[in-house]
C-alpha cells in the first residue's frame, strides 16, 4: 500500500518533472535534479505505474504513459512516465510549458499483475470487478491495458469492460474468451491533483457487480 503522504509526494515528483524537465531530453539524472532529497523506502521498490495528464477544468485526457510491469523503482518510474506522458504520447502533440497551468496530474501505482487462471467465461465474469480491477490482456503479439477507473468513467458493466480490453489490444470483441488469451487483473492506488499544482487526494472507486 502507498500512503496518502507518499501519494502526494508521487504527484509532486511528477509535477516537478513537468515544471523543470520539458525543455530537455529525458535522462537518468532528472529525478535527482528535481528532487534531490532522500525519498521514502517505497520509492525504491519496483512498481508498475501510470502517470496521466488531464486538462483543467474539463479533465480531458492530455497524455498517459505507464509501465504495467515493475520495471523501475517507483521514484524513477514516476519521473520517466511524467516526462513521457508530456512529450512522447503518440496520440497528442508534446505539452508546451505554458500549458502546465491548465493541466492536472494523476499518478496510479499498481499492484502486481495477477493472472486469471480460469478461462471459463462465466467464472471470469464473476472474478473481474468493475471499480476494483484493471485488466491486461495478451493474445499472440497483441496486448492492451485498461486502468480500473476506465470502466467506471465509461459506465461499462463487466462484459463491456472485457470487450473494452479486447478493443484496446486491437482485437475483436470476445477475444478474452479464447483459450490462448492471457488475462491479468490488478488494482491501483490513484492520486490526483484537484487543480494544477493543487491539493492531492486519493481517488476512491466504488466496486460494482455485473
Amino acid at each position: 500500500m502507498v500512503t496518502l503522504t507518499e501519494g502526494k509526494l508521487a504527484v509532486a515528483i511528477a509535477r516537478e518533472v513537468l515544471d523543470h524537465g520539458l525543455e530537455r531530453s529525458y535522462d537518468g539524472d532528472l529525478l535527482k535534479e528535481v528532487h534531490p532529497l532522500p525519498l521514502p523506502a517505497v520509492f525504491s521498490e519496483k512498481r508498475g505505474l501510470f502517470t496521466t495528464l488531464l486538462t483543467y477544468p474539463d479533465k480531458d485526457l492530455r497524455g498517459c504513459i505507464g509501465f504495467p510491469l515493475p520495471l523501475y523503482p517507483l521514484g524513477e518510474g514516476i519521473a520517466r512516465t511524467a516526462w513521457l506522458a508530456a512529450q512522447e504520447d503518440p496520440r497528442f502533440p508534446p505539452v508546451a510549458p505554458p500549458e502546465l497551468k491548465r493541466i492536472i496530474v494523476e499518478v496510479s501505482v499498481l499492484t502486481p499483475l495477477e493472472r486469471l487462471r480460469n478461462t471459463e467465461p462465466l467464472r471470469v465474469l464473476k472474478e473481474v470487478v468493475v471499480g476494483r480491477d484493471g485488466l491486461y490482456l495478451a493474445l499472440g503479439t497483441d496486448s492492451g491495458l485498461l486502468l480500473p477507473e476506465v470502466p467506471v468513467e465509461q459506465g461499462w458493466d463487466t462484459a463491456q469492460f472485457l470487450d473494452g480490453i479486447c478493443a484496446k489490444a486491437g482485437l475483436p470483441k470476445g477475444s478474452w474468451k479464447r483459450k490462448e488469451a492471457a488475462l491479468w487483473r490488478f488494482r491501483s492506488e490513484i492520486f490526483l491533483e484537484d487543480s494544477p499544482g493543487g491539493t492531492v487526494s486519493l481517488r476512491e472507486l466504488t466496486p460494482v457487480s455485473g
